[in-house]
C-alpha cells in the first residue's frame, strides 16, 4: 500500500481540515514540504499558467500534467491532491486519465463536470456535460484506479450554469457513485458555502477552493473547518506571488541594469542550492565514488 494515500486517507478524518498549497513543479512542491504542509494540490490552471503561460481554458493535456506531477512526486513524499479537470475527454479518456496520474504518483483524482476543453471554475460562460455522463465517467474512474487507496473526487461547476440547487443535485448524484469527496465549485457566499456542508460534509470530505479575486470568499482554514470542509486548497496562490514577483525583478533589472535592489529578497546562491538539497546530493555523489574506487 502507498503510505501516502493511507496517510490522506486517514488525514481527512481528523477533525481540522486539510490545508494544502497550490504548488506547481518540483521546487514549489519542495518548498511547500519544508514548510511543513500535510499535503500538495496540483491544479490544471497552475500548470497551464507556468508550463504555457496562458490561462486555464483547457488548452493543457494530459501528459504534460501527468509530467509535471511525475516530477512533483520524484522530490516530494507529501500526498498530492490532483486537478484531473474532466478526464480529458469520455469515461474512457477518463479511466486512462485516472491511471496516468496513479502511476505519476496522484493520492487523490480531482475530475469535474464540465464540457471539453474546460475553463477555470472562476471564469464565466462554462458548459456542462449530463449529470448522466459525468455520473458514467466517475464510475469509470473508480473501476480504473489500481488502489482503493487511491481517491476519486467529484467536482461540479453547475452553480454558474444551472444554479445552487441544481448543482447540490448534481453532487448527490456522484456521491451516489461512491466517490471519496466532494467538490461543489464557485459557492458565492458563506452562507451558501454553510448550505452545502450541512447536506453533505456528515457524509463525505469536502472541499473549498479559495481563489484570491475568485467568486468565494476567502477565509481562513479554521474558519472552513467549523462550516464542515475537510479540504482547504489555496490552488493559484502560489503561481499569483510568483508572477507579481518575477514583475518587480525584470522590471528592476531592465531599468538599474543589476539585481542588487532585488537581492534582499531572493536567496542567494548557497541558500538555494540549500533547498534543492545540493549538499545531501554531493554528499551521496562522494559516497558512491568512494564505493567505485574500492572496487578498482
Amino acid at each position: 500500500m502507498n503510505q501516502a494515500n493511507k496517510t490522506l486517507r486517514d488525514t481527512l478524518k481528523r477533525e481540522s481540515a486539510l490545508l494544502a498549497p497550490g504548488v506547481y513543479d518540483a521546487l514549489s512542491a519542495a518548498i511547500a514540504e519544508q514548510c511543513g504542509f500535510d499535503a500538495l494540490y496540483l491544479s490544471g490552471g497552475a500548470v497551464s499558467y507556468t508550463q504555457l503561460g496562458r490561462p486555464d481554458v483547457g488548452l493543457t493535456t494530459m501528459s504534460e500534467a501527468v509530467n509535471v506531477l511525475g516530477r512533483i512526486r520524484d522530490r516530494v513524499e507529501l500526498p498530492i491532491i490532483v486537478d484531473g479537470d474532466t478526464g480529458f475527454g469520455n469515461a474512457l479518456n477518463t479511466q486512462r486519465s485516472v491511471r496516468d496520474f496513479e502511476r505519476a504518483g496522484a493520492n487523490m483524482i480531482q475530475l469535474e463536470d464540465q464540457t471539453f476543453p474546460k475553463r477555470c471554475g472562476h471564469l464565466e460562460n462554462k458548459s456542462l456535460v449530463s449529470t448522466g455522463e459525468m455520473v458514467g465517467k466517475l464510475k469509470a474512474a473508480l473501476d480504473a484506479r489500481r488502489s482503493p487507496d487511491t481517491l476519486i473526487m467529484a467536482r461540479t461547476d453547475a452553480i454558474a450554469v444551472e444554479g445552487l440547487e441544481a448543482a447540490f443535485e448534481r453532487a448527490e448524484a456522484y456521491l451516489a457513485t461512491g466517490v471519496d469527496a466532494l467538490f461543489i465549485e464557485a459557492l458565492r457566499t458563506p452562507e451558501q458555502m454553510s448550505l452545502a456542508t450541512q447536506r453533505f460534509s456528515d457524509r463525505v470530505p469536502m472541499l473549498a477552493n479559495m481563489v484570491e479575486g475568485g467568486k468565494t470568499p476567502i477565509l481562513p482554514v479554521d474558519e472552513l473547518t467549523q462550516l464542515g470542509f475537510k479540504i482547504v486548497i489555496f490552488p493559484g496562490g502560489t503561481v499569483r506571488l510568483v508572477a507579481k514577483q518575477l514583475q518587480r525583478y525584470f522590471k528592476s533589472l531592465k531599468s538599474l541594469g543589476t539585481t542588487a535592489e532585488m537581492q534582499s529578497d531572493m536567496l542567494d546562491f548557497i541558500g538555494l542550492n540549500e533547498v534543492v538539497d545540493a549538499p545531501a546530493l554531493l554528499a551521496r555523489s562522494r559516497k558512491y565514488a568512494e564505493q567505485a574506487a574500492l572496487t578498482t
